[in-house]
Protein backbone atom coordinates (compact mmCIF):
# COMPACT_ATOMS: atom_id res chain seq x y z
CA UNK A 1 0.00 0.00 0.00
CA UNK A 2 1.36 3.39 -0.99
CA UNK A 3 1.39 5.98 1.76
CA UNK A 4 -0.39 9.32 1.14
CA UNK A 5 2.87 11.17 1.79
CA UNK A 6 4.75 9.20 -0.85
CA UNK A 7 1.91 9.62 -3.36
CA UNK A 8 1.73 13.38 -2.83
CA UNK A 9 5.49 13.59 -3.10
CA UNK A 10 5.51 11.79 -6.44
CA UNK A 11 2.61 13.87 -7.73
CA UNK A 12 4.43 17.07 -6.77
CA UNK A 13 7.62 15.99 -8.53
CA UNK A 14 5.69 14.94 -11.63
CA UNK A 15 3.88 18.29 -11.74
CA UNK A 16 7.15 20.10 -11.15
CA UNK A 17 8.69 18.13 -13.98
CA UNK A 18 5.88 19.14 -16.31
CA UNK A 19 6.29 22.77 -15.31
CA UNK A 20 10.01 22.56 -15.92
CA UNK A 21 9.38 20.83 -19.21
CA UNK A 22 7.46 23.85 -20.37
CA UNK A 23 10.67 25.81 -19.88
CA UNK A 24 13.24 23.31 -21.09
CA UNK A 25 11.39 21.69 -23.97
CA UNK A 26 9.12 24.46 -25.13
CA UNK A 27 9.92 26.74 -28.01
CA UNK A 28 10.45 29.59 -25.58
CA UNK A 29 13.40 28.08 -23.72
CA UNK A 30 15.57 31.15 -23.42
CA UNK A 31 18.80 31.77 -21.52
CA UNK A 32 20.88 34.89 -21.80
CA UNK A 33 18.51 36.30 -24.40
CA UNK A 34 19.04 33.40 -26.83
CA UNK A 35 16.86 30.36 -27.46
CA UNK A 36 18.56 27.17 -26.25
CA UNK A 37 17.62 23.80 -27.84
CA UNK A 38 16.44 21.15 -25.38
CA UNK A 39 19.45 18.92 -26.10
CA UNK A 40 21.78 21.72 -25.05
CA UNK A 41 20.01 22.01 -21.70
CA UNK A 42 20.92 18.46 -20.69
CA UNK A 43 23.30 18.30 -17.69
CA UNK A 44 26.44 17.19 -19.53
CA UNK A 45 25.91 19.72 -22.32
CA UNK A 46 25.41 22.53 -19.81
CA UNK A 47 28.53 21.50 -17.88
CA UNK A 48 30.54 21.48 -21.11
CA UNK A 49 29.25 24.97 -21.91
CA UNK A 50 30.26 26.27 -18.49
CA UNK A 51 33.73 24.77 -18.68
CA UNK A 52 34.26 26.18 -22.16
CA UNK A 53 33.27 29.56 -20.75
CA UNK A 54 35.75 29.12 -17.92
CA UNK A 55 38.49 28.38 -20.44
CA UNK A 56 37.69 31.65 -22.21
CA UNK A 57 37.77 33.48 -18.87
CA UNK A 58 41.14 31.98 -17.93
CA UNK A 59 42.59 32.90 -21.33
CA UNK A 60 41.29 36.46 -21.21
CA UNK A 61 38.88 35.82 -24.08
CA UNK A 62 35.55 36.47 -22.37
CA UNK A 63 32.74 37.20 -24.81
CA UNK A 64 30.03 38.36 -22.39
CA UNK A 65 30.48 42.02 -21.67
CA UNK A 66 26.94 43.47 -21.74
CA UNK A 67 26.26 45.50 -18.61
CA UNK A 68 23.86 48.11 -19.98
CA UNK A 69 20.14 48.30 -19.03
CA UNK A 70 19.09 46.99 -22.44
CA UNK A 71 21.17 43.85 -21.86
CA UNK A 72 19.07 43.13 -18.77
CA UNK A 73 15.75 44.16 -20.32
CA UNK A 74 15.64 41.19 -22.69
CA UNK A 75 15.05 38.86 -19.71
CA UNK A 76 12.50 41.11 -17.99
CA UNK A 77 9.54 38.88 -18.86
CA UNK A 78 11.00 35.61 -17.64
CA UNK A 79 14.02 33.45 -17.01
CA UNK A 80 15.21 29.99 -18.01
CA UNK A 81 18.68 29.57 -16.46
CA UNK A 82 20.82 26.70 -17.65
CA UNK A 83 22.30 25.77 -14.27
CA UNK A 84 21.99 26.38 -10.56
CA UNK A 85 25.25 27.35 -8.87
CA UNK A 86 25.63 27.05 -5.10
CA UNK A 87 28.59 29.35 -4.54
CA UNK A 88 30.36 31.08 -1.68
CA UNK A 89 29.35 34.63 -0.78
CA UNK A 90 33.02 35.64 -1.02
CA UNK A 91 33.31 38.97 -2.84
CA UNK A 92 35.95 37.50 -5.17
CA UNK A 93 33.65 34.80 -6.54
CA UNK A 94 31.30 35.82 -9.38
CA UNK A 95 29.95 32.75 -11.25
CA UNK A 96 28.65 34.67 -14.29
CA UNK A 97 32.15 36.09 -14.87
CA UNK A 98 34.03 32.89 -13.99
CA UNK A 99 32.02 30.88 -16.53
CA UNK A 100 31.65 33.73 -19.04
CA UNK A 101 27.86 33.54 -19.11
CA UNK A 102 25.21 36.16 -19.77
CA UNK A 103 22.71 37.55 -17.31
CA UNK A 104 19.90 34.98 -17.18
CA UNK A 105 22.13 31.95 -17.83
CA UNK A 106 22.78 31.01 -14.20
CA UNK A 107 20.62 30.76 -11.10
CA UNK A 108 23.08 31.56 -8.33
CA UNK A 109 22.61 30.82 -4.63
CA UNK A 110 25.45 32.32 -2.60
CA UNK A 111 26.18 31.71 1.07
CA UNK A 112 29.43 31.79 3.03
CA UNK A 113 31.20 28.45 2.69
CA UNK A 114 28.90 27.41 -0.21
CA UNK A 115 26.88 25.28 2.20
CA UNK A 116 23.17 24.56 2.20
CA UNK A 117 22.83 21.98 4.96
CA UNK A 118 21.78 23.79 8.12
CA UNK A 119 20.91 26.90 6.10
CA UNK A 120 17.19 26.27 6.47
CA UNK A 121 14.28 26.24 4.02
CA UNK A 122 15.21 29.50 2.32
CA UNK A 123 18.43 28.19 0.77
CA UNK A 124 17.08 24.68 0.20
CA UNK A 125 13.90 26.10 -1.28
CA UNK A 126 15.92 28.28 -3.64
CA UNK A 127 17.72 25.21 -5.02
CA UNK A 128 14.45 23.28 -5.31
CA UNK A 129 12.86 26.25 -7.08
CA UNK A 130 15.66 26.25 -9.65
CA UNK A 131 15.01 22.59 -10.43
CA UNK A 132 11.23 22.31 -10.16
CA UNK A 133 10.13 25.68 -11.48
CA UNK A 134 12.96 26.98 -13.66
CA UNK A 135 14.06 23.74 -15.28
CA UNK A 136 17.71 23.71 -14.21
CA UNK A 137 19.16 20.28 -14.89
CA UNK A 138 22.68 20.91 -13.61
CA UNK A 139 23.48 21.89 -10.04
CA UNK A 140 27.06 22.85 -9.24
CA UNK A 141 28.50 23.36 -5.78
CA UNK A 142 31.38 25.78 -6.31
CA UNK A 143 34.03 26.15 -3.62
CA UNK A 144 37.12 28.31 -3.98
CA UNK A 145 40.70 28.60 -2.80
CA UNK A 146 41.48 30.54 0.38
CA UNK A 147 37.89 30.22 1.60
CA UNK A 148 37.60 32.20 4.83
CA UNK A 149 34.60 30.22 6.12
CA UNK A 150 36.47 26.93 5.76
CA UNK A 151 39.61 28.40 7.31
CA UNK A 152 37.52 29.61 10.25
CA UNK A 153 36.01 26.15 10.64
CA UNK A 154 39.47 24.57 10.80
CA UNK A 155 40.62 27.05 13.42
CA UNK A 156 37.38 26.61 15.39
CA UNK A 157 37.76 22.83 15.45
CA UNK A 158 41.43 23.03 16.44
CA UNK A 159 40.90 25.64 19.16
CA UNK A 160 37.59 24.20 20.40
CA UNK A 161 36.44 27.74 21.03
CA UNK A 162 33.10 29.52 20.80
CA UNK A 163 32.40 31.95 17.98
CA UNK A 164 30.07 34.97 18.26
CA UNK A 165 26.58 35.27 16.84
CA UNK A 166 25.60 32.79 14.15
CA UNK A 167 29.17 32.36 12.90
CA UNK A 168 29.54 29.33 15.15
CA UNK A 169 26.51 27.69 13.56
CA UNK A 170 27.92 28.37 10.10
CA UNK A 171 31.32 26.82 10.73
CA UNK A 172 29.71 23.89 12.54
CA UNK A 173 28.11 22.90 9.24
CA UNK A 174 31.61 22.71 7.75
CA UNK A 175 32.99 20.71 10.70
CA UNK A 176 32.42 17.25 9.07
CA UNK A 177 34.64 18.33 6.16
CA UNK A 178 37.36 19.44 8.60
CA UNK A 179 37.26 16.02 10.26
CA UNK A 180 37.21 14.17 6.91
CA UNK A 181 40.25 16.05 5.56
CA UNK A 182 42.34 15.89 8.72
CA UNK A 183 45.56 13.96 8.20
CA UNK A 184 45.33 13.82 4.41
CA UNK A 185 48.54 14.54 2.49
CA UNK A 186 48.85 18.00 0.96
CA UNK A 187 47.52 21.39 1.96
CA UNK A 188 45.00 21.11 4.78
CA UNK A 189 42.90 24.08 3.75
CA UNK A 190 42.65 22.95 0.13
CA UNK A 191 41.78 19.41 1.22
CA UNK A 192 39.06 20.70 3.52
CA UNK A 193 37.62 23.01 0.85
CA UNK A 194 37.32 20.06 -1.51
CA UNK A 195 35.87 17.80 1.21
CA UNK A 196 33.31 20.48 2.04
CA UNK A 197 32.20 20.66 -1.60
CA UNK A 198 31.99 16.88 -1.85
CA UNK A 199 29.84 16.65 1.26
CA UNK A 200 27.53 19.36 -0.08
CA UNK A 201 27.18 17.38 -3.33
CA UNK A 202 26.34 14.22 -1.40
CA UNK A 203 23.68 16.04 0.62
CA UNK A 204 22.18 17.65 -2.46
CA UNK A 205 21.87 14.26 -4.15
CA UNK A 206 19.76 13.15 -1.18
CA UNK A 207 17.74 16.37 -0.83
CA UNK A 208 14.10 15.25 -0.58
CA UNK A 209 11.53 15.52 -1.95
CA UNK A 210 12.47 17.28 -5.17
CA UNK A 211 16.17 17.16 -6.01
CA UNK A 212 16.65 13.51 -5.01
CA UNK A 213 13.80 12.43 -7.29
CA UNK A 214 15.22 14.28 -10.28
CA UNK A 215 18.70 12.86 -9.57
CA UNK A 216 17.40 9.30 -9.22
CA UNK A 217 15.59 9.52 -12.55
CA UNK A 218 18.66 10.93 -14.29
CA UNK A 219 17.08 14.29 -15.07
CA UNK A 220 19.39 16.30 -12.83
CA UNK A 221 23.13 16.04 -12.26
CA UNK A 222 24.93 17.45 -9.23
CA UNK A 223 28.65 18.19 -9.53
CA UNK A 224 31.23 19.86 -7.35
CA UNK A 225 34.11 22.10 -8.28
CA UNK A 226 36.65 24.55 -6.92
CA UNK A 227 37.66 27.92 -8.27
CA UNK A 228 41.31 28.92 -7.98
CA UNK A 229 41.47 32.64 -7.23
CA UNK A 230 45.02 33.10 -8.51
CA UNK A 231 44.41 31.57 -11.96
CA UNK A 232 40.65 31.78 -12.52
CA UNK A 233 40.52 28.08 -13.34
CA UNK A 234 37.66 25.83 -12.18
CA UNK A 235 38.36 22.18 -11.43
CA UNK A 236 35.34 19.85 -11.54
CA UNK A 237 35.04 16.61 -9.60
CA UNK A 238 31.92 14.46 -9.40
Amino acid sequence: MTSPNLTSRREFVQLAGLAAGAVTLGHGAVAGGAEVPAAERKPDAVLARLMEGNRRFVNGQSTRSGRKPEDFARDAKGQAPLAAIVACADSRVAPELIFDQDVGDLFVVRVAGNVFSGAGPIVKGSIEFAVAELGCRLIMVLGHSQCGAVAAAIKHVDDEDALPGSIGSLVSVIRPAVVAAKGLPGDRLNNTIKANVQKCVERLNRLDPIVSEFVETGQVKVVGGTYELSTGRVEIFE
